[in-house]
Protein backbone atom coordinates (compact mmCIF):
# COMPACT_ATOMS: atom_id res chain seq x y z
CA UNK A 1 0.00 0.00 0.00
CA UNK A 2 1.21 3.52 -0.85
CA UNK A 3 -0.81 6.72 -0.56
CA UNK A 4 0.01 10.44 -0.51
CA UNK A 5 -0.66 12.13 2.82
CA UNK A 6 -2.60 14.83 0.94
CA UNK A 7 -5.03 12.21 -0.42
CA UNK A 8 -5.67 10.92 3.09
CA UNK A 9 -6.24 14.48 4.34
CA UNK A 10 -8.78 15.12 1.58
CA UNK A 11 -11.02 12.40 3.05
CA UNK A 12 -11.43 14.25 6.36
CA UNK A 13 -13.33 17.55 6.57
CA UNK A 14 -11.22 20.11 8.39
CA UNK A 15 -8.00 18.14 8.13
CA UNK A 16 -4.76 20.05 7.65
CA UNK A 17 -1.39 18.87 6.32
CA UNK A 18 1.58 20.54 7.96
CA UNK A 19 4.49 19.73 5.73
CA UNK A 20 4.76 18.25 2.25
CA UNK A 21 1.30 16.94 1.21
CA UNK A 22 2.93 14.88 -1.58
CA UNK A 23 4.77 12.71 0.97
CA UNK A 24 3.96 9.05 0.46
CA UNK A 25 2.80 6.89 3.36
CA UNK A 26 3.55 3.15 3.16
CA UNK A 27 1.78 1.88 6.29
CA UNK A 28 -0.42 3.02 9.19
CA UNK A 29 0.40 1.91 12.76
CA UNK A 30 -0.80 2.69 16.28
CA UNK A 31 2.05 0.89 18.08
CA UNK A 32 5.36 2.77 17.94
CA UNK A 33 7.22 -0.55 18.10
CA UNK A 34 5.74 -1.51 14.72
CA UNK A 35 6.85 1.63 12.89
CA UNK A 36 8.82 1.07 9.68
CA UNK A 37 10.26 3.66 7.25
CA UNK A 38 7.46 5.54 5.51
CA UNK A 39 4.76 4.74 8.08
CA UNK A 40 2.02 7.06 9.32
CA UNK A 41 1.98 6.89 13.13
CA UNK A 42 -1.37 7.40 14.89
CA UNK A 43 -0.91 9.51 18.04
CA UNK A 44 -3.57 8.15 20.39
CA UNK A 45 -3.82 9.95 23.73
CA UNK A 46 -4.80 6.77 25.57
CA UNK A 47 -6.03 6.29 29.11
CA UNK A 48 -2.71 4.83 30.24
CA UNK A 49 -0.22 5.79 27.50
CA UNK A 50 -0.04 8.95 25.40
CA UNK A 51 1.19 8.13 21.90
CA UNK A 52 2.53 11.67 21.42
CA UNK A 53 5.46 10.94 23.70
CA UNK A 54 6.74 8.41 21.12
CA UNK A 55 7.06 10.97 18.31
CA UNK A 56 10.88 11.19 18.68
CA UNK A 57 11.08 7.38 18.58
CA UNK A 58 8.96 6.98 15.43
CA UNK A 59 10.84 9.83 13.74
CA UNK A 60 14.11 8.00 14.43
CA UNK A 61 12.62 4.84 12.90
CA UNK A 62 11.79 6.67 9.69
CA UNK A 63 8.08 7.40 10.05
CA UNK A 64 6.95 9.68 7.23
CA UNK A 65 4.10 11.34 9.13
CA UNK A 66 1.99 11.41 12.24
CA UNK A 67 -1.77 11.95 12.59
CA UNK A 68 -3.01 13.84 15.64
CA UNK A 69 -5.71 16.16 17.00
CA UNK A 70 -3.09 18.43 18.60
CA UNK A 71 -1.39 21.54 17.28
CA UNK A 72 2.04 20.14 16.46
CA UNK A 73 4.36 21.79 13.98
CA UNK A 74 6.13 19.62 11.37
CA UNK A 75 9.63 18.56 12.23
CA UNK A 76 12.52 17.84 9.92
CA UNK A 77 11.63 14.75 7.92
CA UNK A 78 8.16 14.13 9.39
CA UNK A 79 4.80 15.53 8.24
CA UNK A 80 1.91 16.28 10.59
CA UNK A 81 -1.68 15.46 9.60
CA UNK A 82 -3.91 17.40 12.02
CA UNK A 83 -7.53 16.25 12.18
CA UNK A 84 -10.52 17.60 14.16
CA UNK A 85 -11.43 14.16 15.59
CA UNK A 86 -8.94 11.29 15.49
CA UNK A 87 -11.47 8.45 15.83
CA UNK A 88 -13.67 9.79 13.06
CA UNK A 89 -10.66 10.43 10.83
CA UNK A 90 -9.38 6.88 11.23
CA UNK A 91 -12.79 5.48 10.26
CA UNK A 92 -12.33 6.82 6.73
CA UNK A 93 -8.55 7.04 6.36
CA UNK A 94 -7.67 3.48 7.38
CA UNK A 95 -10.07 1.49 5.15
CA UNK A 96 -9.17 3.76 2.20
CA UNK A 97 -5.44 3.28 2.77
CA UNK A 98 -5.86 -0.53 2.68
CA UNK A 99 -8.13 -0.31 -0.41
CA UNK A 100 -11.30 -1.31 1.51
CA UNK A 101 -10.45 -5.03 1.71
CA UNK A 102 -13.87 -6.11 3.00
CA UNK A 103 -15.34 -5.25 -0.41
CA UNK A 104 -13.07 -7.84 -2.04
CA UNK A 105 -14.22 -10.85 0.00
CA UNK A 106 -17.34 -12.12 1.77
CA UNK A 107 -17.44 -10.93 5.39
CA UNK A 108 -19.62 -12.56 8.05
CA UNK A 109 -19.94 -10.91 11.47
CA UNK A 110 -21.15 -12.74 14.58
CA UNK A 111 -22.27 -10.87 17.69
CA UNK A 112 -24.08 -11.77 20.92
CA UNK A 113 -23.25 -12.30 24.56
CA UNK A 114 -22.53 -16.02 24.25
CA UNK A 115 -21.86 -18.47 21.44
CA UNK A 116 -19.77 -16.24 19.16
CA UNK A 117 -16.64 -18.39 19.25
CA UNK A 118 -18.29 -21.77 18.74
CA UNK A 119 -20.53 -20.38 16.00
CA UNK A 120 -17.54 -18.86 14.22
CA UNK A 121 -15.53 -22.10 14.35
CA UNK A 122 -18.56 -24.08 13.16
CA UNK A 123 -19.13 -21.68 10.28
CA UNK A 124 -15.47 -21.78 9.32
CA UNK A 125 -15.68 -25.58 9.17
CA UNK A 126 -18.85 -25.47 7.05
CA UNK A 127 -17.41 -22.98 4.55
CA UNK A 128 -14.17 -24.94 4.24
CA UNK A 129 -16.18 -28.15 3.78
CA UNK A 130 -17.90 -26.35 0.90
CA UNK A 131 -14.49 -25.77 -0.71
CA UNK A 132 -13.86 -22.13 0.22
CA UNK A 133 -10.67 -20.51 1.53
CA UNK A 134 -11.57 -19.05 4.92
CA UNK A 135 -10.12 -16.62 7.42
CA UNK A 136 -11.29 -16.34 11.03
CA UNK A 137 -10.92 -13.46 13.49
CA UNK A 138 -11.96 -14.04 17.08
CA UNK A 139 -11.37 -14.51 20.78
CA UNK A 140 -9.10 -17.55 20.70
CA UNK A 141 -7.02 -16.82 17.63
CA UNK A 142 -6.93 -15.43 14.12
CA UNK A 143 -6.63 -17.95 11.29
CA UNK A 144 -5.74 -17.54 7.63
CA UNK A 145 -6.70 -21.01 6.45
CA UNK A 146 -4.39 -23.13 8.66
CA UNK A 147 -2.02 -20.30 9.66
CA UNK A 148 -2.67 -19.29 13.27
CA UNK A 149 -2.02 -15.85 14.72
CA UNK A 150 -2.57 -14.79 18.36
CA UNK A 151 -5.56 -12.59 19.25
CA UNK A 152 -5.20 -9.67 21.65
CA UNK A 153 -8.87 -8.69 21.53
CA UNK A 154 -11.98 -10.46 20.24
CA UNK A 155 -12.08 -7.82 17.49
CA UNK A 156 -8.79 -5.99 16.64
CA UNK A 157 -8.47 -2.19 16.54
CA UNK A 158 -9.37 -0.53 13.25
CA UNK A 159 -5.79 -0.35 11.94
CA UNK A 160 -4.87 -3.96 12.74
CA UNK A 161 -8.22 -5.20 11.45
CA UNK A 162 -7.98 -3.49 8.06
CA UNK A 163 -4.35 -4.59 7.64
CA UNK A 164 -5.36 -8.16 8.49
CA UNK A 165 -8.26 -8.14 6.03
CA UNK A 166 -5.92 -6.76 3.35
CA UNK A 167 -3.49 -9.59 4.06
CA UNK A 168 -6.30 -12.11 3.73
CA UNK A 169 -7.31 -10.65 0.37
CA UNK A 170 -3.70 -10.91 -0.79
CA UNK A 171 -3.60 -14.55 0.36
CA UNK A 172 -6.66 -15.43 -1.71
CA UNK A 173 -9.14 -15.76 1.17
CA UNK A 174 -12.76 -15.82 -0.06
CA UNK A 175 -14.63 -15.68 3.28
CA UNK A 176 -13.79 -14.09 6.61
CA UNK A 177 -15.76 -15.10 9.69
CA UNK A 178 -15.40 -12.50 12.44
CA UNK A 179 -16.51 -12.32 16.06
CA UNK A 180 -17.70 -8.75 16.54
CA UNK A 181 -17.68 -7.62 20.18
CA UNK A 182 -19.89 -4.90 21.63
CA UNK A 183 -16.74 -2.95 22.54
CA UNK A 184 -15.62 -3.05 18.90
CA UNK A 185 -19.00 -1.81 17.70
CA UNK A 186 -19.20 0.96 20.31
CA UNK A 187 -15.64 2.07 19.45
CA UNK A 188 -16.19 1.86 15.67
CA UNK A 189 -13.36 -0.63 15.21
CA UNK A 190 -15.27 -2.25 12.31
CA UNK A 191 -15.85 1.06 10.52
CA UNK A 192 -15.18 0.61 6.81
CA UNK A 193 -16.11 -3.09 6.93
CA UNK A 194 -18.86 -4.06 4.52
CA UNK A 195 -20.49 -7.14 6.03
CA UNK A 196 -22.49 -9.55 3.89
CA UNK A 197 -24.12 -11.59 6.67
CA UNK A 198 -24.50 -10.75 10.36
CA UNK A 199 -25.49 -13.21 13.10
CA UNK A 200 -27.18 -12.39 16.42
CA UNK A 201 -26.75 -15.29 18.86
CA UNK A 202 -28.34 -13.98 22.10
CA UNK A 203 -28.36 -11.14 24.58
CA UNK A 204 -27.75 -11.52 28.32
CA UNK A 205 -25.89 -9.53 30.97
CA UNK A 206 -22.21 -8.75 30.47
CA UNK A 207 -19.80 -5.81 30.08
CA UNK A 208 -21.81 -3.35 32.19
CA UNK A 209 -18.50 -2.03 33.52
CA UNK A 210 -18.06 -0.52 30.06
CA UNK A 211 -21.58 0.02 28.69
CA UNK A 212 -23.10 0.99 32.08
CA UNK A 213 -26.65 -0.07 31.10
CA UNK A 214 -28.21 -3.03 29.29
CA UNK A 215 -29.80 -0.53 26.87
CA UNK A 216 -26.37 0.79 25.85
CA UNK A 217 -25.03 -2.76 25.54
CA UNK A 218 -27.91 -3.79 23.25
CA UNK A 219 -27.60 -0.62 21.17
CA UNK A 220 -23.93 -1.44 20.58
CA UNK A 221 -24.82 -4.95 19.36
CA UNK A 222 -27.49 -3.53 17.06
CA UNK A 223 -24.94 -1.32 15.23
CA UNK A 224 -23.76 -4.38 13.31
CA UNK A 225 -27.24 -4.84 11.85
CA UNK A 226 -27.97 -1.16 11.29
CA UNK A 227 -24.95 -1.00 9.02
CA UNK A 228 -25.85 -4.14 7.10
CA UNK A 229 -28.25 -2.43 4.71
CA UNK A 230 -26.19 0.74 4.31
CA UNK A 231 -24.09 1.94 1.38
CA UNK A 232 -21.87 -0.67 -0.19
CA UNK A 233 -20.96 -2.40 -3.41
CA UNK A 234 -21.98 -5.98 -2.56
CA UNK A 235 -25.58 -7.27 -2.91
CA UNK A 236 -27.54 -9.88 -0.94
CA UNK A 237 -27.10 -8.87 2.72
CA UNK A 238 -28.72 -11.07 5.40
CA UNK A 239 -29.36 -10.79 9.15
CA UNK A 240 -29.43 -14.18 10.89
CA UNK A 241 -31.29 -13.84 14.19
CA UNK A 242 -32.12 -16.12 17.14
CA UNK A 243 -35.90 -15.72 17.33
CA UNK A 244 -36.06 -17.30 20.81
CA UNK A 245 -34.13 -14.38 22.27
CA UNK A 246 -36.18 -11.60 23.87
CA UNK A 247 -34.33 -8.95 21.86
CA UNK A 248 -34.82 -10.61 18.46
CA UNK A 249 -37.45 -8.11 17.30
CA UNK A 250 -35.26 -5.18 18.37
CA UNK A 251 -32.47 -6.52 16.14
CA UNK A 252 -34.78 -7.37 13.24
CA UNK A 253 -36.32 -3.89 13.27
CA UNK A 254 -32.85 -2.40 12.86
CA UNK A 255 -31.78 -4.72 10.05
CA UNK A 256 -32.28 -2.93 6.74
CA UNK A 257 -31.95 -6.10 4.71
CA UNK A 258 -33.32 -9.61 4.30
CA UNK A 259 -33.36 -11.85 7.34
CA UNK A 260 -33.26 -15.53 8.26
CA UNK A 261 -34.42 -16.57 11.73
CA UNK A 262 -33.77 -19.66 13.81
CA UNK A 263 -35.21 -21.08 17.01
CA UNK A 264 -35.96 -24.09 19.11
CA UNK A 265 -39.23 -22.80 20.53
CA UNK A 266 -40.67 -20.23 18.10
CA UNK A 267 -42.51 -22.11 15.35
CA UNK A 268 -42.45 -19.09 13.04
CA UNK A 269 -38.66 -19.31 12.64
CA UNK A 270 -37.17 -20.09 9.23
CA UNK A 271 -34.96 -22.81 10.78
CA UNK A 272 -35.96 -24.94 13.77
CA UNK A 273 -34.35 -27.79 15.67
CA UNK A 274 -36.84 -30.58 16.36
CA UNK A 275 -36.70 -34.18 17.60
CA UNK A 276 -33.84 -33.27 19.93
CA UNK A 277 -31.91 -36.01 21.74
CA UNK A 278 -29.22 -34.76 24.11
CA UNK A 279 -26.32 -37.02 25.03
CA UNK A 280 -23.22 -36.76 27.22
CA UNK A 281 -20.89 -36.24 24.26
CA UNK A 282 -23.16 -34.62 21.69
CA UNK A 283 -26.70 -34.47 20.38
CA UNK A 284 -28.99 -35.62 17.61
CA UNK A 285 -31.73 -33.47 16.12
CA UNK A 286 -33.34 -32.41 12.87
CA UNK A 287 -33.10 -28.97 11.33
CA UNK A 288 -36.45 -28.17 9.79
CA UNK A 289 -37.17 -25.36 7.35
CA UNK A 290 -38.63 -24.44 3.98
CA UNK A 291 -35.91 -26.59 2.37
CA UNK A 292 -37.20 -29.70 4.15
CA UNK A 293 -35.59 -31.70 6.97
CA UNK A 294 -31.88 -32.16 7.69
CA UNK A 295 -30.92 -34.80 10.30
CA UNK A 296 -27.84 -33.74 12.29
CA UNK A 297 -25.57 -35.57 14.72
CA UNK A 298 -23.05 -33.47 16.67
CA UNK A 299 -20.01 -34.07 18.85
CA UNK A 300 -20.65 -30.99 21.00
CA UNK A 301 -22.87 -31.35 24.04
CA UNK A 302 -25.63 -29.15 25.41
CA UNK A 303 -28.79 -27.41 24.31
CA UNK A 304 -26.85 -24.14 23.91
CA UNK A 305 -24.70 -25.79 21.25
CA UNK A 306 -27.81 -26.66 19.25
CA UNK A 307 -28.43 -22.91 19.06
CA UNK A 308 -24.82 -22.48 17.88
CA UNK A 309 -25.36 -25.08 15.15
CA UNK A 310 -28.53 -23.30 14.03
CA UNK A 311 -26.80 -19.90 13.91
CA UNK A 312 -23.92 -21.29 11.83
CA UNK A 313 -26.40 -23.13 9.60
CA UNK A 314 -28.35 -19.92 9.05
CA UNK A 315 -25.24 -17.97 8.09
CA UNK A 316 -24.06 -20.73 5.75
CA UNK A 317 -27.52 -20.95 4.15
CA UNK A 318 -27.48 -17.17 3.66
CA UNK A 319 -24.21 -17.68 1.76
CA UNK A 320 -25.86 -20.39 -0.41
CA UNK A 321 -24.00 -23.37 1.04
CA UNK A 322 -26.06 -26.53 0.27
CA UNK A 323 -27.81 -28.00 3.31
CA UNK A 324 -26.30 -31.44 2.69
CA UNK A 325 -22.80 -29.90 2.93
CA UNK A 326 -23.80 -28.11 6.15
CA UNK A 327 -25.00 -31.39 7.69
CA UNK A 328 -21.78 -33.20 6.79
CA UNK A 329 -19.58 -30.43 8.21
CA UNK A 330 -21.53 -30.17 11.47
CA UNK A 331 -21.34 -33.93 11.97
CA UNK A 332 -17.54 -33.83 11.59
CA UNK A 333 -17.02 -30.82 13.88
CA UNK A 334 -15.22 -31.73 17.13
CA UNK A 335 -15.53 -28.58 19.19
CA UNK A 336 -13.53 -25.52 20.22
CA UNK A 337 -10.64 -25.28 22.71
CA UNK A 338 -11.89 -24.26 26.13
CA UNK A 339 -15.58 -24.64 25.26
CA UNK A 340 -16.95 -27.54 27.31
CA UNK A 341 -13.55 -29.19 26.82
CA UNK A 342 -13.06 -32.43 28.71
CA UNK A 343 -9.82 -33.33 30.49
CA UNK A 344 -9.47 -37.10 30.49
CA UNK A 345 -6.69 -38.91 32.35
CA UNK A 346 -8.61 -42.14 32.78
CA UNK A 347 -10.40 -40.98 35.95
CA UNK A 348 -13.87 -42.24 36.90
CA UNK A 349 -15.42 -38.75 36.89
CA UNK A 350 -15.76 -35.95 34.34
CA UNK A 351 -13.56 -32.86 34.32
CA UNK A 352 -14.75 -30.05 32.05
CA UNK A 353 -13.06 -26.69 31.34
CA UNK A 354 -15.27 -23.94 29.94
CA UNK A 355 -14.99 -20.23 29.16
CA UNK A 356 -18.37 -19.45 30.80
CA UNK A 357 -17.91 -16.03 32.40
CA UNK A 358 -21.45 -14.65 32.27
CA UNK A 359 -24.55 -15.65 34.26
CA UNK A 360 -26.19 -17.15 31.17
CA UNK A 361 -23.02 -18.96 30.12
CA UNK A 362 -22.53 -20.49 33.56
CA UNK A 363 -26.16 -21.57 33.75
CA UNK A 364 -25.94 -23.22 30.32
CA UNK A 365 -22.88 -25.32 31.11
CA UNK A 366 -24.22 -26.39 34.51
CA UNK A 367 -27.49 -27.56 32.94
CA UNK A 368 -25.46 -29.44 30.34
CA UNK A 369 -23.29 -30.94 33.08
CA UNK A 370 -26.41 -32.22 34.83
CA UNK A 371 -27.36 -34.14 31.68
CA UNK A 372 -24.07 -36.08 31.75
CA UNK A 373 -23.63 -36.48 35.52
CA UNK A 374 -24.72 -39.49 37.56
CA UNK A 375 -23.82 -38.04 40.94
CA UNK A 376 -22.57 -34.60 42.03
CA UNK A 377 -21.54 -31.44 40.20
CA UNK A 378 -18.50 -29.69 41.67
CA UNK A 379 -18.06 -26.15 40.29
CA UNK A 380 -14.91 -24.04 40.45
CA UNK A 381 -15.33 -20.46 39.27
CA UNK A 382 -14.61 -16.80 39.95
CA UNK A 383 -15.22 -13.42 38.34
CA UNK A 384 -12.76 -11.10 36.63
CA UNK A 385 -11.52 -7.93 38.28
CA UNK A 386 -12.08 -4.46 36.80
CA UNK A 387 -15.15 -5.79 35.01
CA UNK A 388 -18.93 -5.84 35.54
CA UNK A 389 -19.41 -6.17 39.31
CA UNK A 390 -23.19 -6.59 39.16
CA UNK A 391 -22.98 -10.08 37.67
CA UNK A 392 -20.86 -11.46 40.53
CA UNK A 393 -23.63 -12.30 43.03
CA UNK A 394 -25.84 -13.48 40.15
CA UNK A 395 -23.22 -16.01 39.11
CA UNK A 396 -22.70 -17.03 42.73
CA UNK A 397 -26.40 -17.72 43.07
CA UNK A 398 -26.53 -19.74 39.82
CA UNK A 399 -23.53 -21.84 40.84
CA UNK A 400 -25.08 -22.60 44.23
CA UNK A 401 -28.46 -23.48 42.74
CA UNK A 402 -27.11 -25.84 40.08
CA UNK A 403 -24.07 -27.41 41.81
CA UNK A 404 -23.63 -29.76 44.75
CA UNK A 405 -20.26 -28.31 45.75
CA UNK A 406 -19.20 -24.74 44.96
CA UNK A 407 -15.57 -23.60 45.17
CA UNK A 408 -15.15 -19.87 44.56
CA UNK A 409 -11.72 -18.71 43.48
CA UNK A 410 -9.79 -16.05 41.55
CA UNK A 411 -10.31 -15.58 37.85
CA UNK A 412 -8.31 -12.66 36.41
CA UNK A 413 -8.31 -10.31 39.42
CA UNK A 414 -6.41 -7.61 37.54
CA UNK A 415 -6.04 -4.57 39.81
CA UNK A 416 -8.82 -5.52 42.22
CA UNK A 417 -8.35 -7.31 45.53
CA UNK A 418 -9.27 -11.00 44.89
CA UNK A 419 -10.83 -11.25 48.34
CA UNK A 420 -13.12 -8.30 47.60
CA UNK A 421 -14.22 -9.91 44.33
CA UNK A 422 -14.97 -13.20 46.08
CA UNK A 423 -16.96 -11.43 48.79
CA UNK A 424 -19.31 -10.11 46.11
CA UNK A 425 -19.58 -13.55 44.45
CA UNK A 426 -20.26 -15.21 47.79
CA UNK A 427 -23.14 -12.85 48.54
CA UNK A 428 -25.04 -14.71 45.82
CA UNK A 429 -23.82 -18.12 46.94
CA UNK A 430 -25.02 -17.44 50.50
CA UNK A 431 -28.58 -16.81 49.31
CA UNK A 432 -29.14 -20.45 48.33
CA UNK A 433 -26.27 -22.59 49.59
CA UNK A 434 -28.29 -24.32 52.33
CA UNK A 435 -26.74 -27.66 53.24
CA UNK A 436 -24.51 -27.81 50.18
CA UNK A 437 -20.74 -27.62 50.53
CA UNK A 438 -19.11 -24.28 49.80
CA UNK A 439 -15.41 -23.50 49.89
CA UNK A 440 -13.54 -20.27 49.18
CA UNK A 441 -10.00 -20.88 47.91
CA UNK A 442 -8.47 -17.72 46.54
CA UNK A 443 -5.52 -19.43 44.83
CA UNK A 444 -6.94 -20.89 41.60
CA UNK A 445 -4.46 -23.77 41.42
CA UNK A 446 -5.35 -24.86 44.95
CA UNK A 447 -9.05 -24.55 44.13
CA UNK A 448 -8.74 -26.86 41.11
CA UNK A 449 -6.70 -29.38 43.12
CA UNK A 450 -9.33 -29.31 45.86
CA UNK A 451 -12.21 -29.88 43.43
CA UNK A 452 -10.51 -32.88 41.86
CA UNK A 453 -9.57 -34.34 45.26
CA UNK A 454 -13.25 -34.17 46.28
CA UNK A 455 -14.56 -35.87 43.13
CA UNK A 456 -15.91 -39.44 43.25
CA UNK A 457 -16.96 -41.83 40.50
CA UNK A 458 -19.86 -40.41 38.49
CA UNK A 459 -19.22 -36.78 39.53
CA UNK A 460 -18.51 -33.88 37.17
CA UNK A 461 -15.99 -31.15 37.98
CA UNK A 462 -16.69 -27.90 36.10
CA UNK A 463 -13.82 -25.39 35.94
CA UNK A 464 -15.39 -22.24 34.57
CA UNK A 465 -14.40 -18.74 33.53
CA UNK A 466 -11.13 -18.98 31.59
CA UNK A 467 -11.51 -21.76 29.05
CA UNK A 468 -8.83 -21.47 26.38
CA UNK A 469 -6.85 -18.77 28.22
CA UNK A 470 -3.32 -19.79 29.18
CA UNK A 471 -2.70 -16.91 31.55
CA UNK A 472 -3.94 -15.15 34.65
CA UNK A 473 -3.91 -11.35 34.92
CA UNK A 474 -2.76 -10.37 38.40
CA UNK A 475 -2.30 -6.64 38.86
CA UNK A 476 -1.19 -5.48 35.42
CA UNK A 477 0.91 -8.57 34.61
CA UNK A 478 0.03 -11.77 32.78
CA UNK A 479 1.37 -14.95 34.35
CA UNK A 480 1.12 -18.36 32.74
CA UNK A 481 -1.89 -20.32 33.95
CA UNK A 482 -3.96 -22.88 32.03
CA UNK A 483 -6.93 -24.56 33.73
CA UNK A 484 -6.49 -27.62 31.53
CA UNK A 485 -2.82 -28.04 32.45
CA UNK A 486 -3.54 -27.63 36.16
CA UNK A 487 -6.42 -30.11 35.99
CA UNK A 488 -4.14 -32.70 34.34
CA UNK A 489 -1.51 -32.11 37.03
CA UNK A 490 -4.11 -32.62 39.76
CA UNK A 491 -5.43 -35.77 38.09
CA UNK A 492 -1.88 -37.09 37.80
CA UNK A 493 -1.44 -36.56 41.51
CA UNK A 494 -4.34 -38.92 42.22
CA UNK A 495 -2.22 -41.78 40.98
Amino acid sequence: MRKKIGKLAALVPGAEVRGNADTFVTDIVQDSRQVTPGALFVCVAGEHVDGHKFIPDVKAKGAAAIVTERDIEPQQGIVVLKVPNLDEALQVIVPFFFDVPSQRLRLIGITGTNGKTTTSFLLRSILRHAGHKVGLIGTIQTMIEEQRLPSQNTTPNIVDLQRLLAQMVEDGIEYVVMEVSSHALAQNRVAGCEFDTAVFTNFTQDHLDYHKTMENYLAAKAKLFEGLGGPGIKPDKTAVVNLDDEQAQYILERSQCGHLTYALGDESADLRAVDIKLGPLGSEFTIQGAFGRLPVRTHIAGLFNIYNVLSATGAAAAENVPYAVIGEAVSEFRGVPGRFETVDAGQLFNVVVDYAHTPDGLENILHTARDITENRIITVFGCGGDRDRTKRPIMGRIAAQLSDIVITTSDNPRTEDPEAILAEVEAGVAEVIGKKTHEKVTDRREAIYLAISLAHAGDTVIIAGKGHEDYQIIGTEKVHFDDREVAREALGGLG
